[in-house]
């Protein structure tokens, strides 16, 4: 039975606080384990955490201390410009991320690291508060059932190096809450607060965890309502709550779903089921996989949950409901249909179950369905136990789990069914909580050391911030022309995002909105990639710095190379003919700049002396050089990988002959610059080109010189990715850059640029603001 109290509230209080230490001490003990940072000496940022999260959150920390070239609709940073608001809100739109501000810069894996743990620690709390609500019951249970949540595989494996994941692992407790209060017919203003901001936080896992909360509403109300118009004003309150929400949140959803749509296409996968002795194998402490669901969630929880069957202190009904839940979770993983349902109906390109924290939560909400009717007996834990041995059983045919991994998993059920059967006895209860607290935290720390392990085996890492960081940033920072010109970090880079981490205005980004026309136009120009296109690389070359107004690249050895260079606005010729890029970056590069500047024909691999050797030769993987010169790596790993644009240095005739480390491509071509002809051009560009430029936080203004003939182009060197106006209309393309056709008569060119579905958005958002004030007015004169 639930602990006689006279505070169920200052209760629920300390079992989220406990759930909350219980999850802190889980993951610090197995980074440290790890000897991760902050803990040691191995890189934290595996993957995505340090190539993208960890930079954007170093831009939010910019734009919080008004440092950062853009504001929040418009990216100056990164890809030469580009829309930032979808950025926003799928990275750094949960409340959390705003802590970054109070750390130094020069910590910010500290300070991403600590926010990670946070949300851990919130889930956990916010897990506990919950089950409380639901149904009263010890404190301390529900405690060690709230850590168990947040200390899930999933979290401690997944999610960690995925940060803004987490925020789904504390919004599903949140949303099911603001399902209780729909069953209660409470709260009717604050469930659609707590909904936007799940959904604001991170629009794709609170979609999974909104699913997973419906789900559980579902059983509730089958249970607790017995009358159909009764069940289905309990849907419709919640179902109402939850539209309301969505829309509050609709400023920040719409321009991010549209940002999806106008991104460069990713991989699209199908979806193949795990095979059963894997996902069995999930269940254990201490196992690794990249394609299976982490579903650890502590042996104590898992014997609880599974004992629930057999529980004849709980009702039949519940029983059965809660049980078939699980079970109904579960299946849903392995059959196409429903796998799809999950994800938005798209297969995620890496981490395919990323739906396992609903799984995680129903677990233990089943767990305390049994634990709140009264703490099992001998025959549930008994029936729990046959239950996991026969799963255990299963595992055995998968390569997964490890000696250590079964250690755990029989230690700990042993040490959780003693637990659970010595809370009989009431003064045993305050050690048997200890025990279960301590070996859900010593499981927990265990398969987070173990998880880093596979990570860092698997994966790319990435250096935390030392002094290579710091150096290069005081370099771009004391070349910083913005926005007479721009600063490149140039190649090779630190990270996929090194802008937004260092500084400068350069090239390169890497986003899961990485525009369509800005990956084709800088691979129509030689640029390179990684992420099949979406982490797009800067290019290291005279011409496109030029063009793109790159006054200053920092160089490998962290000098800075400055060069003349054209401002952000320059005009075009009247054309007979739109251009369009061919297949040779050279010649487009030309084709931009309007001049020829490689110097043509190219025999036997081998540049005209006092010219410059650049290798086109997007799929070689191999070290290149000229026969006299250094040598340069490049990755060319199709479809994953595109080399970049490779510059070898000034050629001295039949002495630089190309020279391939290994078999030569199939396709490769030597471009051999002329700098007397390319300075000629920007000389005749720049002649013509906008006489001020002022830019701001949204767009450009600019003003042309008196006489440019009609027919000309103002060309504004940002891609034209959409939502650029320019005169009050919609702006031009010229070879994937901004422009505006003149009509002779025009002396000043405003560009705005302003995300796709601002507007909608803000207005789905003003008319919930509306209703929820409606409902606001209603409930109080109700009261």
């Amino acid at each position: 039975m639930s602990t006689p109290h006279r505070s169920p509230r200052r209760h629920s209080l300390y079992g989220s606080a406990l759930a909350a230490l219980i999850a802190v001490v889980g993951v610090g003990a197995g980074d440290a384990v790890a000897r991760v940072f902050p803990y040691g000496h191995r890189h934290r940022s595996i993957n995505d955490l340090g190539n993208q999260f960890v930079p954007f959150h170093a831009h939010l920390w910019d734009l919080l201390h008004g440092r950062a070239a853009g504001g929040v609709l418009l990216n100056w940073q990164s890809g030469y410009g580009t829309s930032f608001l979808p950025d926003l809100g799928t990275y750094l739109t949960s409340p959390f991320a705003l802590l970054v501000g109070f750390f130094p810069r020069q910590d910010i894996d500290l300070a991403v690291y600590v926010v990670t743990v946070l949300k851990i620690a919130a889930a956990g709390a916010a897990m506990a508060w919950l089950l409380r609500t639901m149904r009263p019951g010890p404190w301390w249970g529900a405690a060690v059932l709230g850590a168990s949540y947040a200390l899930c595989g999933w979290s401690v494996i997944e999610a960690s190096y995925n940060p803004m994941w987490l925020d789904g692992l504390i919004a599903f407790p949140m949303l099911c809450l603001t399902g209780e209060w729909a069953l209660r017919g409470r709260r009717a203003v604050l469930a659609p607060l707590v909904v936007a901001v799940s959904w604001t936080a991170n629009f794709y896992t609170a979609y999974m965890a909104t699913l997973g909360a419906a789900l559980v509403l579902l059983v509730r109300v089958v249970l607790e309502r017995e009358d159909v118009r009764a069940r289905v004003r309990v849907v419709l309150r919640a179902a109402g709550s939850t539209l309301l929400g969505i829309a509050l949140a609709a400023p920040v959803l719409v321009p991010v779903f549209l940002g999806s749509k106008h991104a460069y296409p990713g991989l699209v996968r199908e979806f193949t089921p795990v095979a059963w002795s894997d996902l069995f194998a999930r269940l254990l402490p201490a196992t690794y996989s990249f394609s299976s669901p982490a579903l650890f969630v502590g042996t104590g929880t898992l014997l609880l949950a599974v004992a629930l069957p057999f529980h004849r202190a709980v009702p039949l009904r519940p029983r059965l409901w809660w049980t078939g839940l699980l079970v109904a979770v579960l299946l849903s993983f392995q059959w196409k249909p429903t796998h799809l349902a999950w994800h938005v109906f798209a297969t995620p390109n890496g981490s395919a179950y990323r739906q396992t924290f609903v799984l995680a939560g129903v677990v233990v909400i089943a767990a305390w369905m049994g634990l709140a009717a009264g703490r099992p007996g001998l025959r549930p834990l008994a029936g729990g136990a046959a239950v996991l041995a026969g799963a255990v059983l299963w595992a055995s045919g998968s390569r997964l789990p490890t000696t250590t991994s079964y250690a755990l998993f029989l230690g700990g059920l042993l040490v959780a069914a003693l637990a659970w059967w010595l809370l009989h006895h009431r003064r045993f209860a305050v050690p048997a909580a200890g025990l279960l607290a301590l070996v859900l935290a010593g499981q927990a720390a265990a398969t987070t050391a173990w998880g880093h392990q596979g990570k860092l085996g698997g994966l790319d890492d990435y250096p935390s911030w030392g002094r290579e960081h710091t150096a290069r940033a005081e370099a771009l920072a004391a070349a910083e022309g913005w926005p007479a010109y721009r600063t490149d970090p140039s190649r090779p880079a630190l990270t996929g995002n090194d802008p937004m981490l260092l500084g400068g205005e350069g090239g390169a980004y890497y986003s899961s909105h990485t525009p369509d026309v800005f990956t084709r136009t800088m691979v129509a120009l030689g640029a390179g990639w990684t992420s099949r296109g979406r982490n797009v690389q800067s290019i290291d070359n005279p011409v496109t710095d030029a063009l793109f107004a790159v006054g200053a690249r920092l160089q490998p050895d962290g000098t800075v190379v400055r060069r003349d260079t054209l401002p952000l606005v320059t005009v075009r010729p009247p054309a007979a003919a739109r251009p369009v890029y061919g297949d040779s970056p050279f010649r487009n590069q030309e084709l931009l700049l309007g001049a020829r500047v490689y110097a043509d024909p190219v025999a036997r691999g081998v540049c005209a002396a006092g010219t410059e050797a650049f290798l086109w030769a997007p799929e070689y993987n191999a070290r290149v050089r000229l026969a006299d010169g250094p040598a340069f790596l490049m990755h060319g790993n199709a479809p994953r990988n595109r080399a970049a644009l490779q510059p070898l240095g000034r050629s001295n005739g039949a002495a630089s002959a190309v020279v391939f480390d290994r078999k030569p491509p199939r396709r490769w071509t030597l471009g051999c610059l002329d700098r007397s002809r390319l300075d000629a051009a920007v000389a005749r560009l720049r002649a013509t080109a906008a006489t001020s430029v002022q830019v701001g936080s949204r767009g450009v203004r600019a003003e042309l010189p008196a006489g440019t003939a009609a027919g000309s182009v103002a060309v504004l060197a940002a891609p034209r990715i959409a939502g650029w106006t320019c005169n009050g209309r919609p702006a031009g393309r010229h070879l994937g850059l901004v422009s505006v056709p003149l009509d002779g008569r025009t002396a000043e060119i405003t560009c705005t640029f302003r995300p796709p579905g601002l507007v909608a958005g803000l207005s789905a958002g003003a008319a919930g603001l509306l209703v929820l004030g409606a409902v606001a007015l209603r409930v109080r004169r109700g009261a």
